[in-house]
């Protein structure tokens, strides 16, 4: 529990907009916790700027973040041989496992009780994959997940808006060069 009462939980991001309205959702049951690991990024100007915009909704909502630091490389080799899958296909459900993973990692490490993923905020995911994932590792890990599919009640648009509104920049790919290509 936080200070304020609240459970802790550690928020995966994947882009400002999308963090920005999950945040604000989420920050009124729980005290929010950012979380920026997304190796899956490319180039790394676009990295960085998400990590930019990221920086600036935890500022305007007064949230700590925890950044990982850049590891292209390593994301490359765990999906090997899937780069010509299509987008929701199996290089997909490797980049979902990897971020949650990190993620549920990251909470038991620091004590969270709790942790999630802005990833279902989008039509183009899988959430019904991306949650059944999260359920899995929050038994491994012995840590809480909470099974939230964002987009639902207009929660894609709300994001959209929200971006809008904060002037948010918005990207048109997932984040990875063989989305960008397809």
């Amino acid at each position: 529990m936080s200070s304020a009462g609240k459970p802790k939980i550690l928020l995966h991001i994947c882009c400002a907009a999308c963090g920005a309205y999950v945040a604000n959702f989420l920050k009124n049951d729980f005290e929010v916790i950012l979380y920026f690991y997304n190796p899956n990024i490319f180039p790394a100007a676009e990295f960085r700027k998400r990590l930019k915009e990221t920086g600036r909704i935890a500022g305007n909502y007064r949230l700590d973040l925890i950044k990982e630091k850049y590891d292209h490389a390593r994301w490359l080799k765990i999906v090997a041989g899937k780069e010509q899958e299509p987008e929701r296909g199996a290089r997909c459900r490797i980049c979902y496992q990897d971020r949650l993973a990190m993620t549920a990692r990251i909470a038991v490490g620091k004590k969270i009780g709790y942790f999630t993923t802005t990833l279902s905020v989008s039509p183009h995911k899988d959430a019904c994959l991306i949650l059944s994932l999260g359920e899995e590792l929050a038994l491994k890990y012995k840590v809480n997940f909470l099974n939230a599919d964002f987009k639902k009640k207009d929660g894609f648009k709300k994001s959209i808006i929200i971006g809008e509104r904060l002037n948010l920049y918005r990207q048109n790919y997932c984040g990875c060069e063989f989305s960008r290509l397809g």
